[in-house]
């Protein structure tokens, strides 16, 4: 399914979508704003790169911050949550990871956390390992799976 397939089928539900990114930086709300048309559908996205941009604009906590670190699908899920509450949306994808260079024994480079949000419905997350492929591509890659994440939503 194509990004334009994935708008006609979130304007064919009337579901509004909003993006949370970090590693990303708004590379998922620019592949949705790429087609011409999404206006009706896109709503915001928020590129939220530190832990206080995620706490100030989208109201993770800074407890789960603490105890669990960025990098984290108790983050992602705040995350999308709070897209989700701070939009018209009823459709959030978040993005948390480490594109690289770098990362640790604990968290290695292309460690991806994601979380969706729906009104209505429990919030998944999943982690995916993309693995040292280098920034761009680690990035590239969390974009496409983000995207798909939301394909998947309006199934």
């Amino acid at each position: 399914m194509s990004v334009a397939d994935l708008l006609a089928a979130a304007r064919a539900k009337g579901m509004r979508i909003a993006t949370a990114e970090s590693c990303t930086g708004g590379m998922v709300a620019a592949a949705l704003t790429d087609v011409a048309g999404s206006s009706d559908v896109f709503d915001r996205g928020l590129v939220t790169y530190s832990n206080a941009a995620k706490v100030a604009m989208l109201g993770v906590s800074p407890a789960t911050l603490a105890d669990h670190g960025a990098v984290s699908e108790a983050v992602a899920a705040e995350m999308a949550e709070g897209a989700l509450q701070r939009s018209d949306a009823g459709l959030a994808v978040a993005i948390t990871g480490i594109a690289g260079p770098g990362g640790s024994e604990f968290k290695p480079e292309g460690r991806v956390c994601f979380g969706l949000a729906r009104t209505g419905t429990p919030t998944m997350t999943e982690t995916v390992e993309f693995g040292a492929l280098g920034r761009a591509a680690v990035r590239a890659a969390a974009t496409d799976h983000a995207l798909a994440l939301l394909r998947s939503a309006l199934d």
